[in-house]
Formats: structure tokens, sequence, C-alpha cells
């Protein structure tokens, strides 16, 4: 991997200005993020909520060895995570996945890929604002799971609008609070296992009674790859950082690094100290742990349950209203959405839409149905972007980006491909369906496009 400023062929290439490029002063939102926080922003929207409650999935799907689909999806993850390093610091734009397509494919393309993004991100904080209000605050007070639910997201919005800084500096402190958590079961398991009670033989268990292990382990991938895809929601903060081109790769490649290595180290424990029936079967397979381990109260893992699903919320909350915030800009969404707070310099009008379309699905809508597809729909997304990569290879520009080489988005495309042929059939035709309710608004949004280009190169 390396830093260019050069084509294809070596040689430098000199030109204008172009979509996606910014020069100082330019950027209508606040540059205020250092590498530190990038990373802890990275870390904690990967290290969300999802890791409480998929390691019992995963086993179901894959068989008792959680840790291998855990480090078989930190890999494919590590392949897309390249191509995206390169295009965040080439187009340091919020837009992300959308911005990447519609240069290299057209708006109909740029709105299929943020539209996917935009819905699952809207559905994902529904989810989690209804995950917030359940079992895990129950375990302390009782509300109405509606007037939580309202007062939950309009919290998590006001943040958001506050400003960027604040919003990583709180979520800095979450970040460390979830890892705490997750060390607590990876010392735990350690602790089982030293006292004689481990399971050391389910560390080598693939396979299902329907399932070889090679499939069994491609199953599994497929719901672990949704714990590492977070780091999509980096790209929208990319025009935010201070120093792109250096801080976003390192930031980016570390946190998922770190959370790989965390997430092998607690799937490891959890094997080992909990038989795999019984975290098949457990809605908190994590606490499996802490319960046979004794001596950590259930209170503390709540909250910390509590932190992390509040945490996932706010970072995914930031990434949908800076992608409809970067898709209104491209033209793809109303241009009201582009505007901002004039001191805080954060898009208040694309918090408050998003904000509100996930308190409609969260206060009416049964998320889970439509959550099964999220995977799905991100796996179309980071094949465009992948795929995008490539196409945007030929566009060079006067200034240095990250590059990677590229066999790495060639390999990251496939890698779309491979898990997208293990998702069930039931889910695909709710993600066709999905995918079906955006290519209207996409050919209008395309159509509008190439009108306002029309006109513009009219001449006066």
């Amino acid at each position: 991997m390396d830093t260019s400023r050069s084509s294809a062929s070596g040689q430098p290439a000199r030109r204008g200005p172009q979509p996606g490029e910014r020069a100082a002063g330019q950027s209508l939102l606040d540059s205020a993020l250092s590498t530190r926080l990038l990373y802890f922003f990275i870390l904690g929207d990967v290290l969300g909520a999802g890791v409480y409650v998929l390691v019992g999935q995963i086993v179901a799907a894959s068989g008792g060895a959680v840790w291998v689909p855990l480090g078989v999806a930190l890999c494919l993850a590590m392949l897309t995570a390249g191509s995206y390093a390169e295009l965040a610091t080439k187009y340091p734009r919020a837009g992300g996945a959308s911005h990447y397509t519609t240069l290299a494919y057209g708006p109909f393309a740029g709105f299929l890929a943020g539209y996917c993004m935009l819905a699952a991100g809207i559905v994902s904080v529904a989810a989690l604002a209804r995950g917030f209000a359940g079992d895990y605050l129950s375990v302390f007070v009782s509300f109405p799971v509606a007037a939580v639910v309202v007062v939950f997201l309009l919290v998590l919005a006001l943040l958001n609008a506050r400003g960027i800084k604040e919003s990583t500096r709180a979520n800095v402190v979450a970040t460390v609070i979830e890892v705490g958590g997750l060390l607590i079961v990876v010392v735990l398991g350690a602790w089982i296992v030293l006292r004689g009670d481990g399971h050391l033989d389910a560390l080598t268990d693939l396979g299902t009674p329907h399932k070889g292990a090679a499939a069994a382990v491609l199953s599994g991938a497929v719901l672990a790859y949704y714990s590492f895809v977070g780091f999509e929601t980096s790209v929208n903060v990319a025009e935010e950082t201070r120093d792109p081109v250096r801080s976003y790769p390192r930031a980016l490649f570390g946190a998922l690094a770190t959370a790989g290595l965390i997430y092998v180290l607690v799937g490891l424990a959890a094997t080992a100290a909990v038989p795999a029936t019984v975290l098949a079967n457990s809605s908190g397979p994590l606490l499996e742990v802490v319960t046979v381990a004794g001596g950590v109260p259930e209170r503390l893992f709540g909250a910390i349950a509590l932190v992390a699903v509040a945490n996932g919320a706010l970072l995914t909350g930031i990434m949908s209203s800076r992608l409809a915030f970067g898709m209104a800009r491209d033209g793809l969404l109303p241009r009201q959405l582009t505007a901002v707070l004039p001191q805080r310099r954060t898009p208040w009008v694309a918090i408050a839409v998003t904000t509100t379309l996930s308190l409609l699905l969260a206060l009416t809508g049964d998320v889970a149905t439509l959550a099964s597809t999220l995977v799905l729909l991100l796996l179309v997304v980071f094949f465009m972007v992948n795929t995008a990569a490539l196409v945007l290879r030929k566009d060079t520009l006067d200034r240095t980006y990250f590059r990677v080489p590229v066999v790495v988005p060639v390999l990251g495309a496939a890698s779309c491909v491979l898990l997208a042929t293990r998702v069930e059939a039931e889910v695909w035709k709710r993600g066709l369906l999905v995918l079906a309710v955006g290519v209207v608004p996409a050919l209008i949004a395309a159509r509008q496009h190439r009108r306002k280009h029309q006109t513009a190169a009219e001449p006066h």
C-alpha cells in the first residue's frame, strides 16, 4: 500500500478541481477530528452492540469454534476497508459510498448505494433505540418503551447537532467502557479454563448437522461480517478530519485490527467457557460467560450493554446524517438537507430528518424483519465501492492520497459475491424488495442530475 499523486503509468497528472475534492476553506463542515479521535470513532462503531448478541447466532451457524468465522470476517472486511481508505483520502467528502459510486457510475448507481446505506443506518438506529428501551434497561428501571425511545433519540440528535468533536469525545468514553466489558469476558473465560471448567475441545469444533466445516464457517462469517462493517460510517466524517490522507488509513486499519483481536479473544473465551448449545440458545451469550464465572454483578454487564447500544446508535446516527448531507450536496436528495448550523457547522436538517425517520420506525414498525436484510444491502454497497475504486483509478489527482494494490479491490468485490451466496433466500427476497423501492427515486434523481448539468452547460 502506498500514497500516490500520479497516474497509473507513473506520470504526474495536473488538472483543475474535480467533484469530491476539497480545497482549503471550501468545506461547510468543521475539520475537528484528530487521528486519535477518528480511531476511537471507528473502533466504537465496530465494537457496537452487535458483539454482545451475535456470538450465539454465529455459533448456531458455524459450530462451537466461533473465533474462526470472526477471523475470516475480519480478513474479508480488511479488503473492502482498503478500497474505502483509498477513496476516502482521494475524495474526502461526506457522502461515502454514494459519492464514490456517483463519480464512477453516475447518479443512478450513486443514489442506490446511498439509499442502501441510508436505509440501513436509519433502521439500525431504530432497532438500537428499541433495544435500549428493552431488557437491559429493565434491569434498572421500567418505563414505557415509546417514552424511552423518544427521549433516547432526542438526546442523541442533540448531541449529534452539538458538534462532531463533542460526539466523538463522548464516543471515546463509551468505547473504553465497551472494550472494558469485552475484556472482562476474556479474563473470565481464561479464569474458567484455568480452574478446570473449560471446554477446550470446542475450540476446533466446526460444522453443523446440515453443513460441512467450510460451508458453516462462511455462513457464520456472514453474521460475523456485520460486526465489522461499522468502518463504513467513518468515510462520512473524512471531510471533518484534519489530515485525512495521513489520519484515515492509520485510524481505519488500526481500529479494525484492534476490534478483530478483541473479537477473536472474546470468541475463544466464550467457546471455551460455555457449551455451544447454551451459547446458541442465548440472547445474551456473553452474559452466560459472566454467569458461569461468577463474581461480576449482572447489573454491571447490563450497564455496559446499555452504553454499547447508545454508542452504536450515536455513531450510526452521525453516519446517517452525514450521508444524507453528502447525497443532497451531490444533488441526489433535496438541497434543504445541506443546511448547517451557523456556529456548530453541523447538518441540522439532515440530523432532524434521519432522526425522525428512525423514530417513526422505532414507534410504529417491526424492524426485526428489515434488520436481517442489512448484511445483504451492505454487501451490495461494498461490491459497488470496490468496483468503483477500480473504475476511478483512471481519475488521477495532483495531490497525495492513499492507494492500495489493484488486487485489493478485486478481492474485496469477490468477497462480497462469496458472502452473498451464503445469504438465505428469504433474506434475498426482502433485500430485493428494499432495492426495488429505491429504483424509482434513483431514476428521478438521475434525471434531475442530468437536467441540472445540461442547464449549467448551456451558453448564457
